[in-house]
């Protein structure tokens, strides 16, 4: 018996489909093409279910679909971590459903989050494929996408070598050498603070992942690449947004034929892709034929490549264009969005500020910044760090898992191959953990081990982020540097009273901070000396 559908969920379908045929549906009329397919796919998958689920358990709850597509037309475009928490008010903490044959399982819970991904994390380590975002725009170099096996481990181990919390502090020369130049940057140029951080951290990873020094031109090439990049990921990192990532046999029709805008759109961003992880990486090789290369962690790899007759040398290369390009992308500016989300918050909560800065005055002293080494000492401004990262979500999603084998829990069954997305934002934004989840408030963290950390953040299990190590180092150096010799105080009006800010996250794979103004001026002439002293 087929479900019964009201009108509203028919008016859902159309207007759904009308607002996104590019980004959801611009493949739309290839669905009368792949009727077929997709109806014996779905057939298929049922029966093979059925002979895998023979205690006939239940999915777990969540909202019907129309026959065929399921909830295709359901799935949020904007904001969807919101959209998913407010599901949860109807559903729980786990929602399942089923969209143009693939099954969708989210996970919002504290308990679930565990349960799955890290108890049974040999089961829930895979990834989903994501055509969009790696076969056609060419992010198959993303490690957080390689399906869980071999290929993925070497890269790991790689990676692991090089950022691992034991050896991350042969970086400190850099970047304290990047952050006295920043700090001058914000004493001249306080209203580019946004500019400023960007380039601190790009300028950070390209020295030592390439010993690639980046111009202070907003239109230096590197960083240039890394914006485009970002805008050509957008929103084909989110499972399910384009209709090829659910008909995947739709990557193969060519680019000019009509309605095949995606594909288009995937060419060129495949040309910025390429630019991404190769540019750099043959920079590196060029420098070490010449004998000129500055130190860094891809002329290491590049190094201690087997000989070329070697037979995996090629696989190796590979490995060592894709970690640097890994790095080069991620951590320039997704560290950047963590950082200016912390400045808009102390800008709207100039108490927490104020203690923060206490406390550095009375363990650092003014002669001096703090550092990485005094974090045991500065409680409160440790606190600031896990506030901003619980604040805001860099990644809500992070990266989507998938099931490896079938499973069961709490009484539902989980089919092989569901993508299972964990809303970190949901958690992190949960009022019966958080009082007042949606404010700036580090006080929460202050000598309270009680309060859950933000490490879902980082993503899940054996596939959390690699790189957190690395991140959060330089996070904290930089906001304890800023809070040492400058005040961070919301814009003025035209009557010259403080402006409310508000955070307003960006949409897409990676979200960042609304546009906003904060005023940067130094504590005192000291500070200021201070900072000229550094920048010298």
């Amino acid at each position: 018996m087929l479900p019964q559908i009201s009108l509203q969920e028919v008016s859902e379908v159309v207007g759904h489909g009308m607002n996104c045929l590019l980004s959801l549906t611009e493949s739309y009329p290839y669905l009368y093409y792949a009727g077929g397919v997709v109806f014996a796919a779905i057939v298929s998958q049922w029966l093979a279910e059925r002979r895998r689920n023979p205690r006939g358990l239940p999915y777990p709850p969540g909202p019907r679909g129309m026959p065929f597509i399921g909830a295709f037309y359901k799935i949020p475009e904007t904001k969807p971590w919101a959209a998913y928490k407010e599901w949860s008010k109807k559903y729980g903490d786990l929602i399942f459903y089923k969209a143009m044959g693939q099954n969708y399982l989210i996970v919002q819970g504290v308990k679930e989050v565990n349960d799955l991904f890290e108890q049974r994390s040999a089961i829930y380590s895979d990834r989903p494929p994501q055509p969009m975002a790696t076969d056609l725009l060419g992010w198959k170099f993303n490690l957080g996408w390689h399906p869980y096996g071999p290929w993925w481990r070497r890269h790991r181990k790689a990676f692991h070598e090089h950022f691992n919390p034991n050896v991350i502090e042969k970086y400190d020369p850099v970047q304290n050498q990047e952050i006295h130049r920043v700090l001058g940057k914000l004493l001249r140029e306080p209203a580019r603070f946004n500019d400023h951080i960007h380039n601190l951290l790009a300028t950070i990873i390209m020295k030592v992942m390439y010993g690639i020094t980046i111009s202070d031109d907003h239109n230096d090439p590197w960083m240039t690449t890394i914006f485009e990049s970002l805008q050509t990921i957008g929103k084909a990192g989110i499972p399910g947004l384009y209709l090829v990532d659910h008909i995947p046999i739709l990557k193969h029709i060519p680019s000019w034929f009509p309605g095949a805008g995606f594909k288009r759109e995937a060419e060129r961003g495949k040309k910025v892709t390429d630019r991404l992880v190769m540019k750099p990486y043959e920079a590196v090789k060029e420098s070490l034929r010449k004998g000129d290369a500055e130190p860094s962690v891809v002329a290491a790899l590049v190094s201690d490549l087997p000989a070329e007759n070697d037979p995996t040398r090629a696989e190796e290369e590979t490995i060592a264009a894709n970690i640097g390009a890994v790095v080069y992308i991620a951590g320039a500016d997704s560290t950047a969005s963590a950082m200016l989300a912390c400045l808009l918050g102390l800008a709207m909560n100039l108490d927490a500020q104020r203690k923060a800065q206490a406390e550095i005055d009375e363990y650092v002293g003014p002669t001096r910044l703090p550092g990485v080494s005094d974090r045991p000492s500065l409680p409160y401004v440790d606190a600031i760090i896990l506030e901003t990262l619980r604040w805001h979500q860099v990644a809500p999603f992070a990266i989507a898992h998938m099931t490896s084998e079938d499973d069961e829990y709490d009484g539902y069954f989980i089919p092989k191959g569901t993508t299972v997305i964990g809303n970190a934002w949901s958690i992190l934004h949960d009022e019966a953990l958080f009082e007042n989840p949606s404010d700036f408030n580090p006080d929460r963290y202050y000598n309270n081990p009680r309060t859950l950390k933000p490490d879902v953040t980082f993503g899940y299990g054996r596939r959390a982020c690699p790189g957190r190590f690395f991140s959060d180092r330089n996070m904290f150096a930089m906001i304890s540097a800023i809070l040492a010799v400058f005040d961070i105080l919301p814009p003025l009006d035209e009557d010259g009273k403080p402006m409310k800010l508000d955070l307003n996250p960006t949409d897409g794979i990676q979200s960042y901070p609304g546009p906003f103004s904060v005023r940067i001026i130094p504590r005192n002439e000291n500070a200021a000396q201070l900072v000229r002293d550094l920048d010298a």
